[in-house]
């Protein structure tokens, strides 16, 4: 097992819904360490560039319009397997797929807005981490 660092983003459901708190409880509990954390509002063009892999995707327009709808919070976290234990602990991209306990299975209203953005892989991670804190804002936390 490795130390990784994942990009984790409380989606603007997540702020509206008052749950930015409560959820990063959770991710704390689970032994993840925050190196960064900041809120936002991102346009519609950072949205579009943040999520520019899924351009031309039927869901892009939806997907870029609603992240730049409100708040939003980007964290950077850190722990061995970081990337697959964040994905467990939020579950599916549906909540109605998601396993009892995870986050998006007891906050999330729909595939479109539900709470969390996880990173896919520790490349992405680290990529979708550059494109909100440069490497000077990343806090070791050892």
């Amino acid at each position: 097992m490795a130390i990784e660092r994942t990009l984790a983003i409380l989606k603007p459901d997540c702020v509206r819904k008052e749950l930015v708190g409560e959820v990063i409880r959770r991710i704390q509990r689970a032994g993840f360490k925050i190196l960064a954390l900041r809120m936002l509002r991102m346009s519609k063009r950072e949205a579009e560039g943040f999520y520019a892999v899924h351009d031309g995707r039927p869901f892009f327009e939806e997907l870029t319009t609603f992240m730049s709808s409100g708040a939003c919070v980007p964290i950077v976290l850190e722990k061995e397997d970081a990337v697959s234990d964040f994905r467990e602990l939020i579950g599916a991209t549906n909540p109605d797929d998601a396993a009892d306990g995870t986050i998006r299975k007891e906050f999330a209203d729909s595939v479109g807005e539900n709470i969390v953005h996880g990173s896919d892989s520790t490349d992405n991670g680290r990529l979708e981490a550059a494109y909100f804190f440069p490497e000077h804002e990343i806090v070791a936390n050892r």
